[in-house]
């Protein structure tokens, strides 16, 4: 089976539907192509489509709606989680203005702390924005 995801005019994804594989084999070479499988979308919803891949080998992870389609890099992304964070063109991934959450301390490990990142606090001072969130003990 294929999926193929339809994008609206700002190449967000508002549908992602299944396609027989019949409907985008050719015919004459038994492969599958993309712009039969397109076609055959048009012509029954309508729209514009783009393939994704369930397993991510076609435009680097699978479309979900709401993901957007980014032409110049021929890739599907994750809808931007925070209004700081920018996209990686290399890694296809969003990250933070400050980079990566810090390291967490073997403590912090073994009590299932993690850090989470809070916009609010980045928008006051461009300096914070990882937050430490300490998971409470579990008494028995």
């Amino acid at each position: 089976m294929a999926h193929f995801a339809k994008l609206d005019e700002n190449n967000i994804v508002t549908q992602v539907i299944v396609v027989d594989n019949v409907d985008v084999r050719d015919p004459h070479t038994g492969l599958e192509d993309e712009v039969l499988g397109i076609a055959f979308c048009k012509k029954l919803l309508g729209g514009n489509w783009k393939q994704t891949s369930y397993n991510g080998n076609m435009r680097r992870r699978y479309a979900g709606i709401g993901y957007s389609y980014i032409p110049s890099l021929d890739v599907f992304v994750e809808p931007k989680p925070f209004p700081s964070w920018t996209l990686d063109n290399d890694t296809v991934e969003w990250v933070s203005p400050l980079g990566a959450a810090p390291a967490l301390t073997d403590e912090e490990v073994a009590s299932s702390s993690y850090y989470r990142w809070d916009e609010d606090a980045y928008q006051e001072d461009n300096t914070t924005g990882w937050v430490l969130v300490e998971t409470p003990e579990v008494s028995e």
